[in-house]
């Protein structure tokens, strides 16, 4: 463990920028929610509907968690959140763990921090403490969120302490992947695959009889029933799975080779393919995986979200106060629901646009590009390579998504005439996220070291835009620097070519920038 400690001030010296963001976001989620719940449910009679509506609605509950959480109104903000905000924080931690271990051994970061005073477990060691003091963060803002807003003082220690617990078991998680497998790509799958399947569990279990819950780490912290029972207890099996997974973790580091990993990877053929041979052919070979994940992934939750779209209407006639937060109101009950999920599908999947483009970026860092730019490859058809499998890319995420929308939806109303149109409400967020990616190409182009915060910015300026500008209050010339506040909210709205072309001109135009600045820096910069 030598050195374990100032390892730990540099990995937060690191993470002093993008750390910030993920606690910002979860505490954001609580606080906005805690807020809303409180003002559309200010008595028991709302409540009492709201248990009504959604006690049979096994899509909302699979979706949500167990309607035991109903029963007072802190509980019903553990419902509303608790669930997505845990996978928030399960990413959080499998990327914390993952850059600090297996990425610095496939850069060769590791190596020369090996070199000095540093113990073989002291990286581990360090990174699993980062993950806890990120967690006992999350933890402290969460509880300081609800408690802020009004709800129980008790109840939101437990509630904060619920995620700081679900977030440490992945953190355990990801500390087994990295040993196990021998790039970070595979390590994310692996933890990226286990918080699915913790999620799915979850879901049967609550809409079930509730065995199939406790298998899962999500299920572990709703289990506590915070504002409700404030049930400590279950958070003991989170604390035991974290021990066990990090000692695990320590074993199996010291039973395999630096920079290689427990399973070795399968190998490649002896001959690249003929798609190899140009850039556009190996971008889309890096990204293939990737988007593939963001397709499924976006194709489900539009399903989930279509798959209660028929009962949205009788939900809202128990819950009139709901039709406040819909952007058409009471008057088109459906339509104003179908608008805002269509608006979230869209925003999830300007995030897939955002990590898409700046893979350029990464590989350019880790000195990949240049033995292929030391080729014919000019350095606008390599990244034009890039920003093509991104654009394109985009096109398809959306596409799974409304489809997966307009599968569910249409069949739960008889219509399969639903898909092809929500499938055109989806396409028609594709110049908006055009315009995330040509951000971020600008970024690439003119300040290549702030290229990431700055496409992640502006796609949080998009979704507090999209979602709380109506809460917040925010001027309306502020929220006109949106692309999403120019795109007709459909199905609500008809779609209007008009602000659709501006914006892919805009799109272009961004692209064009960055291009003459990328060919005008140093690479590596």
């Amino acid at each position: 463990m030598t050195g374990a400690g100032g390892l730990l001030r540099f990995m937060l010296r690191r993470e002093r920028f993008a750390l910030p963001w993920w606690l910002l976001g979860t505490t954001l989620l609580v606080l906005v929610q805690s807020t809303q719940s409180q003002e559309l449910y200010d008595s028991a009679e709302d409540l009492a509907k709201l248990r009504q509506s959604i006690g049979g609605n096994t899509a909302v509950i699979a979706m949500s968690g167990p309607t035991r959480l109903l029963d007072t109104i802190g509980g019903e903000v553990v419902f509303e959140i608790f669930a997505f905000t845990c996978i928030v924080v399960a990413l959080m931690n499998m990327f914390l763990i993952g850059r600090h271990t297996r990425a610095d051994e496939e850069s060769g970061r590791a190596e020369l921090v090996r070199s000095a005073r540093v113990g073989r477990r002291a990286t581990l060691a360090a990174a699993l403490a980062l993950a806890g003091l990120a967690n006992l963060a999350t933890g402290l803002l969460a509880f300081a969120a609800a408690t802020g807003t009004g709800l129980p003082v008790s109840g939101s220690a437990l509630f904060g302490a619920a995620f700081a617990a679900v977030g440490m078991a992945f953190a355990a998680m990801a500390a087994v992947a990295v040993q196990v497998f021998e790039n970070a790509r595979a390590a994310y799958g692996a933890v990226a695959l286990a918080l699915g399947a913790a999620y799915v569990l979850r879901a049967a279990g609550d809409v079930g009889n509730g065995a199939l819950s406790w298998l899962s780490p999500i299920g572990w912290g709703q289990r506590t029933f915070p504002y409700v029972d404030n049930r400590w207890w279950p958070l003991a099996i989170p604390v035991a799975v974290t021990a066990i997974l990090g000692a695990a973790a320590m074993v199996l580091l010291g039973r395999r080779d630096f920079a290689t990993g427990l399973v070795r990877p399968r190998p490649g053929r002896p001959t690249a393919s003929a798609v190899l041979g140009s850039p556009l052919g190996l971008a889309w070979r890096l990204q293939r995986a990737s988007l593939a994940g963001w397709a499924a992934g976006l194709f489900l939750l539009g399903a989930a979200y279509g798959s209660i779209g028929d009962s949205i209407q009788q939900y809202v006639a128990d819950n009139p106060e709901v039709a406040e937060f819909l952007p058409g109101g009471a008057a088109d009950i459906v339509n104003s629901y179908l608008a805002l999920t269509a608006m979230t599908l869209a925003l999830t999947a300007a995030a897939y646009a955002a990590v898409a483009t700046l893979r350029a970026r990464s590989e350019e860092t880790s000195g990949r590009t240049e033995p292929v730019l030391s080729t014919a490859t000019s350095r606008a058809g390599w990244l034009a390579s890039h920003l093509t499998v991104a654009a394109v890319g985009s096109a398809v995420v959306l596409t799974a998504a409304g489809f997966g929308e307009g599968l569910a939806y249409g069949l739960t109303v008889s219509d399969a005439g639903q898909i092809p149109r929500l499938l055109g409400v989806a396409l028609g967020y594709l110049p908006a996220l055009w315009v995330v990616t040509a951000v971020a190409v600008l970024g690439i182009g003119w300040v290549p070291r702030a290229a990431a915060g700055l496409a992640w910015a502006v796609f949080g300026y998009c979704a507090v835009i999209a979602l709380f500008a109506d809460s917040f209050d925010i001027p309306g010339w502020l929220q006109r620097g949106s692309p999403f506040a120019h795109t007709p909210r459909a199905p609500l709205d008809s779609l209007s070519p008009t602000p659709l072309l501006v914006l892919g001109v805009v799109a272009v135009a961004m692209a064009i920038g960055g291009y003459a600045g990328f060919r005008r820096r140093d690479l590596g910069y």
